[in-house]
């Protein structure tokens, strides 16, 4: 079985980070706030694009985290849709932003 990674956050840090886990042979869900940004990840890597957050967390094993400061983190983890509510129960949280 596969382990399944969805990354959220594209940036100059995540979008080699989620590059490396897809390398590696994990399956890789990836979302970012700029639509753009997963498409062109998907092109260059094999993964799934996602758009939304509780599509990239469905059926994940792992749930990677790596955005812009401390209000992009609260956005992206609370609220019906974020990774709190929609990630799989059992699903490790793992933060990469650089923030307090």
């Amino acid at each position: 079985m596969t382990t399944t990674v969805s990354f959220i956050g594209l940036g100059v840090m995540g979008y080699p980070m989620a590059g490396h886990l897809a390398k590696a042979g994990l399956n890789v869900r990836v979302w970012n706030r700029t639509p753009a940004k997963t498409t062109q990840w998907a092109q260059e890597y094999t993964g799934t694009p996602c758009q939304t957050i509780p599509e990239a967390v469905d059926g994940a094993d792992f749930v990677m985290t790596c955005v812009g400061a401390d209000k992009d983190l609260v956005e992206v983890f609370e609220g019906d849709n974020g990774i709190i509510a929609k990630a799989p129960k059992g699903a490790i949280l793992v933060d990469h932003t650089t923030a307090s």
